[in-house]
């Protein structure tokens, strides 16, 4: 069973998103504040959290950091917050995907679906299994990427999209096919998802992020990865 921690004051929101998830089979947590979700999240060690920005007792933002100094477990912020900026941040922190509210529940499980695909693992022909470049390199099978001899640390996101373009190298890798398999949608607004990740991934694995040699944009098509 796939269990989600759903971190949101609202008691009706939450009414709705236990009934909705357990119909579907999935174990559901609730916590009102941040605090307590921390606490959950150790105890209960959820396949997905969803989490509000606004909580009565600290910022999501920061609740989104604090999980991501010890866990990779996909984040999805459900927020009434619609600001760029806002939705930039917490995918800086370590979001995974940002549903704005309000949203229609189909959406809302198809984008927890995608987000358990993401962490499932994904059998590998033997050939594929390490990629190596002169800066960095990529195991596909212990599913991490090393840099300088030290583990990067990548959320569920960084590292599917990483694994897309390193296995098809040379290639160009669509838009439309990276938001199809990485957020389950092929609509033209989440490209800036793709541009946040890409500069995060440019940060944590190139040495010149700004003039990358092995995450290529395509302008107005898409990403290849040079080995």
């Amino acid at each position: 069973m796939t269990r989600v921690l759903v971190v949101e004051d609202d008691p009706q929101l939450v009414r709705a998103l236990v009934i909705n998830m357990q119909a579907r089979q999935y174990g559901v947590d609730a916590a009102p504040d941040g605090a307590t979700a921390l606490r959950l999240a150790a105890a209960r060690q959820p396949d997905v959290v969803m989490l509000d920005l606004g909580l009565p007792d600290m910022d999501g933002v920061d609740v989104i950091k604090a999980l991501r100094g010890w866990t990779r477990v996909p984040i999805l912020v459900l927020s009434a917050r619609q600001a760029s900026d806002e939705k930039v941040a917490a995918l800086d922190a370590g979001a995974d995907d940002y549903i704005t509210k309000p949203f229609s529940m189909d959406e809302l499980l198809a984008r927890l679906r995608a987000a358990v695909r993401r962490t499932e693992e994904t059998p590998l022909a033997p050939r594929t299994t390490r990629v190596e470049t002169a800066d960095f390199t990529v195991d596909l099978l212990a599913k991490k990427a090393v840099r300088a001899g030290h583990d990067v640390r990548l959320t569920p996101t960084e590292w599917h999209l990483l694994e897309i373009l390193v296995t098809n190298p040379g290639r160009l890798v669509t838009q439309k096919h990276l938001l199809r398999e990485v957020w389950g949608v092929t609509r033209s607004n989440k490209t800036n998802y793709l541009r946040v990740y890409m500069a995060q991934l440019r940060r944590k694995l190139e040495a010149d992020p700004s003039n990358p040699r092995y995450l290529i944009t395509e302008p107005g098509m898409g990403y290849r990865f040079e080995g």
